[in-house]
């Protein structure tokens, strides 16, 4: 079962449960009212208070056992969610890296007194106006060697990757034993 499934499940459970609390607790309350308005009430109703107060213990727990499984469901969503930003931040830090090495080769490149494309010095340039101009430097002083000629080290822009931490959390396989969903007695 995915994550987003099981915690659609469980938050209508939950929700059940709130209706049947708020229900039970207007029972109690009547029934307060009956034992106060009644000589004796408390021996007369003793036994429909007993079931009354047990019926709220039972849904207090079923109440608690939902809110522990939503809870490890959550801790789920979470840590997938976490996991897909964090790819994202690598691949992001990985791209800039690699435009770094090839800023560094094409400085390298115009130092030795090579051509390299226009758009790979613009690039440069833009980075680092100082390296640039170091580069130049530096090639004034190697004008006498043979020139080679590279071509640009950037290909054609690639396709953004798309990243989508809540498709991702949501859609992840849950991890965890999942109790069945007990409303009986409820509705």
């Amino acid at each position: 079962m995915k994550i987003g499934e099981a915690q659609k499940q469980y938050r209508a459970q939950r929700a059940a449960l709130v209706q049947y609390k708020r229900k039970l607790q207007k029972q109690k309350e009547s029934m307060e009212k009956k034992i106060n308005a009644t000589v004796d009430g408390k021996e007369v109703y003793a036994n429909e208070a007993a079931i009354l107060e047990l019926s709220i213990k039972d849904a207090n727990e079923k109440f608690d056992k939902n809110q522990e499984v939503l809870d490890a469901l959550t801790e789920q969503y979470v840590a997938v969610w976490n996991m897909e930003v964090a790819r994202q931040q690598r691949d992001v830090a990985s791209e800039h890296a690699a435009d770094l090495a090839k800023i560094i080769e094409v400085a390298r490149r115009i130092g030795k007194g090579a051509h390299v494309p226009a758009q790979d010095e613009k690039k440069l340039m833009d980075y680092s106006m100082e390296m640039y101009i170091s580069a130049k430097n530096l090639a004034m002083l190697n004008e006498q060697k043979k020139k080679e000629k590279y071509d640009s080290l950037w290909e054609e822009e690639k396709e953004e990757k798309e990243y989508d931490p809540q498709g991702e959390a949501e859609n992840a396989e849950v991890c965890v034993d999942l109790p069945e969903i007990d409303l009986e007695g409820i509705c």
